[in-house]
């Protein structure tokens, strides 16, 4: 008869050689190899951390990545029957010329169009080769 034995998920994790870190935790020991004279090699050795693995939670810190987690905030919301309706095919005229360019690549075909573009124009060229 075999006998079981049962392992948690630290033991589990300490057998790969991994070990959770909270972002406390990591925070604080970042916070030691800031210190003026500190080696990042020395405090990692001294919390069984890789320097590399350091070096990259260094760069997290000073992204502003390893700070307090915030508490959710809930923010005001307000529902409404109300859709507002879009008119399609009225344009208005725009006081000023603009123009840009589009580029259109569907695969067996590229459109572009340059300048000012009328949409119903576009649409229906589009529809074409679309076929």
């Amino acid at each position: 008869m075999a006998m079981q034995t049962s392992t948690t998920t630290a033991d589990t994790a300490e057998r790969r050689g991994r070990r959770y870190r909270s972002k406390q935790e990591r925070r604080q020991i970042v916070e030691e190899t800031l210190k003026p004279g500190a080696s990042v090699a020395l405090v990692a050795r001294a919390h069984d951390v890789n320097a590399n693995q350091l070096f990259k939670w260094r760069r997290l810190y000073q992204q502003g990545r390893l700070g307090e987690d915030a508490p959710a905030r809930l923010l005001p919301v307000q529902v409404t029957d109300a859709v507002p309706v879009v008119q399609l095919g009225t344009h208005r005229k725009s006081k000023g010329k603009k123009s840009g360019n589009i580029d259109i690549d569907l695969g067996h075909a590229r459109v572009r169009i340059e300048g000012t573009a009328d949409p119903d124009c576009i649409r229906a060229a589009l529809e074409g080769l679309t076929r």
